[in-house]
């Protein structure tokens, strides 16, 4: 799943770079791919095993007038920044820790997939980013994560998952969620580096998520380009599918620290409207990552690692996974 996912997004990369190289820079959309994996954690298909994400993020002010009508009424966003319209498709695989036993096993974690879509809205002021992001969705045997999980693990040889029969039912999914970031930058006196710290507060409403959120995130780095670190994949600690280009290579280390005060998980909970597997999920959830960015003109490369604390009552252990991204601007 990794190796295609990152197959498909390099190829993307090579024919947009090739296709739009005379863009001016400030008319450009950007294409990310963002893939998420336990293979970069525990090397096993454990819980949050995958997630893929393919979005796309306007150039700035290539708002739809209805969409920058809306935007115009509410107090979330701050006059003045400059704003740019997401769509985003993905989709999300969780599993139990063993996925080689067919029996339902009550005291873990349910077989379940998300499939969706999301529009949203975001601002940017160069030091303060608000995202408005609504998305709609499927949980259950229309997500298709099982078709997609089997698929894949016969293509690569891995073992076959055999508990998908006990995933969640069929389920439309809704989710609203708003998220403010803060950029904080200095220049420092050490080797001539620049470093920022961007916290950040939100919360997402909806009967797949719904929770609040809060965290930083620390960049340090040389040619520093002004975005709030890489993209990732709900829920996670974020950072912006946008960046500005840079002259020549970019560079920068990064690591955040989030957490989640959680009311409603439908991967843990269980379905909203039908009685399903479900396990007791904890309170509060916590998020440390870490990782390193290169960007080289209009394309940012990434890979984050993640450690997330558990999510239910009965888990062993905290899990760990990775994410890589590419972003294009074109």
């Amino acid at each position: 799943m990794i190796r295609l996912a990152f197959r498909v997004a390099l190829i993307g990369l090579l024919l947009a770079a090739a296709a739009h190289a005379a863009d001016e820079p400030d008319a450009r959309g950007t294409f990310s791919v963002i893939v998420e994996n336990d293979l970069f954690g525990r090397g096993t298909d454990r819980h949050y095993t995958h997630g893929t994400r393919f979005a796309w993020l306007s150039a700035p002010g290539d708002v739809p007038d209805t969409v920058a009508g809306w935007a115009a009424r509410l107090p979330l966003f701050a006059t003045g920044g400059t704003r740019r319209v997401s769509y985003s498709v993905g989709q999300n695989i969780f599993t139990p820790s063993d996925i080689t036993v067919e029996t339902l096993q009550v005291n873990d974690r349910p077989y379940a997939g998300w499939l969706y879509g999301a529009v949203g809205l975001v601002s940017d002021t160069g030091q303060r980013l608000d995202n408005l992001e609504l998305m709609v969705g499927v949980v259950g045997p229309w997500s298709l994560a099982g078709q997609t999980q089997d698929f894949v693990h016969d293509l690569i040889g891995s073992a076959d998952p055999r508990g998908w029969d006990h995933q969640l039912d069929n389920e439309p999914g809704l989710v609203l969620t708003y998220e403010r970031k803060w950029r904080r930058w200095r220049n420092l006196d050490l080797l001539g580096l620049e470093a920022d710290l961007s916290p950040r507060v939100g919360a997402s409403v909806g009967n797949v998520f719904t929770h609040l959120e809060t965290g930083v995130t620390v960049r340090l780095g040389d040619n520093l380009p002004a975005d709030y670190g890489p993209p990732r994949i709900r829920p996670s600690l974020p950072g912006s599918d946008f960046f500005l280009p840079t002259d020549g290579l970019g560079w920068y280390l990064f690591a955040g620290i989030g957490g989640r005060l959680v009311a409603r998980n439908i991967f843990l909970d269980g379905n909203t409207f039908s009685d399903s597997h479900h396990v007791t999920r904890k309170i509060w959830v916590g998020d440390l990552q870490a990782g390193i960015a290169l960007t080289y003109g209009r394309t940012r490369v990434a890979f984050t690692q993640i450690v997330r604390s558990p999510e239910f009552d009965g888990q062993d252990a905290v899990d760990s996974f990775g994410a890589i991204s590419l972003s294009v601007q074109y």
